[in-house]
């Protein structure tokens, strides 16, 4: 079967082409998935997408003029798919919805150290040959209290991270982590609750219409004066104008973010020699108390490992008339027809 793999990167190419165990034929393209692109996938049944690619309504109505039947995203997140139009053409997509949630929240945890020790700060410094400690004064985790919003697989593993530096963890989530409540000493409270009594929070929740903005000047006006945010989820959970505007009046102590509501197009190219044209990227990235990196959280050896191998795994029961467990549209009739 060939597939086509839309937005790839060098960095993921050797761990898909060794996932293939069925010798499925690769065709690789750093292309995303646009309108504009959308004809590439002439000829192709299967197509695999990135949480960069485009598929809209209007994509998805041209990927199926294309002859596409199956689209495996490799990622957990799927707000850029209409599963609805998709379904309308009966086009069954996939997820990865458990690649490494030790990845993402380990990255939480690195961000969260960084600005709380002001290491790349210090790193700047050492790099001038400034070896001074005036700018550098941090303080400590423990005792801390951390805000963790949702505690699904990331932000359970999270939780339990945190607990182990001995801090008090207060979480939100619809629906509570019995065990930790009893093992962790997670206590759950209110969103605004949590947002009051946070010296850290932390995100780790989906992007949908509840979530959009979820964080923005109501929530964040209640937050304590120095509190530091850590956004690792989706980049428009959080309305990044109003973050900028509660840390550029100083109430919003530090924020650490892996993703970025305006990130397409920006995240996952280098754009050494262009002028980035957004003025809010731009005004945060010159923050001392901000610190940005370009959705990385989940590229470690163990993540992209699995992501290709789950990847393959939906793709390989689809072509063989069974379920994965990770489609999105349920419907019987989306098993492939023989």
């Amino acid at each position: 079967m060939k597939i086509l793999f839309y937005s790839t990167k060098s960095f993921e190419k050797n761990y898909l082409a060794a996932a293939n165990h069925s010798d499925h034929e690769l065709v690789f393209t750093e292309e995303v998935l646009s309108q504009e692109t959308a004809h590439l996938a002439e000829g192709f049944e299967v197509i695999s997408i990135f949480t960069a690619d485009d598929a809209s309504a209007v994509v998805i109505n041209s990927l199926s003029s294309a002859g596409v039947k199956f689209i495996a995203i490799r990622a957990a997140g799927y707000d850029n798919v209409d599963l609805e139009a998709a379904g309308k053409h009966d086009i069954q997509v996939t997820n990865v919805p458990e690649y490494s949630p030790y990845a993402i929240a380990e990255h939480a945890v690195a961000l969260i150290l960084s600005l709380s020790r002001r290491i790349v700060i210090a790193h700047e410094q050492l790099k001038k040959q400034n070896f001074t400690l005036d700018n550098l004064v941090g303080f400590d985790l423990h005792n801390k209290t951390v805000g963790v919003i949702g505690t699904g697989r990331i932000g359970s593993v999270f939780a339990k991270i945190m607990h182990g530096f001995g801090c008090k963890i207060l979480a939100y989530d619809l629906q509570k982590d019995e065990q930790l409540i009893s093992r962790y000493d997670v206590r759950y409270a209110a969103l605004q609750d949590v947002c009051r009594k946070s010296d850290i929070i932390s995100l780790h929740l989906p992007l949908n219409k509840e979530t959009k903005h979820l964080i923005a000047a109501p929530l964040l006006r209640l937050m304590k004066k120095g509190a530091m945010l850590i956004n690792t989820a989706r980049g428009a959970v959080v309305n990044t104008e109003d973050v900028y505007t509660f840390l550029a009046n100083g109430h919003l102590g530090y924020y650490g973010m892996d993703v970025y509501e305006k990130e397409k197009g920006v995240f996952f190219f280098d754009h050494t020699w262009q002028k980035l044209d957004d003025a809010v990227l731009h005004q945060l990235m010159r923050m001392p108390n901000i610190l940005v990196t370009p959705h990385q959280a989940f590229a470690t050896k163990e993540a992209l490992r699995n992501i290709a191998s789950t990847t393959f795994d939906n793709i390989d029961a689809w072509l063989n008339y069974q379920r994965s467990g990770n489609e999105l549209i349920v419907q019987e009739s989306f098993i492939k027809q023989a």
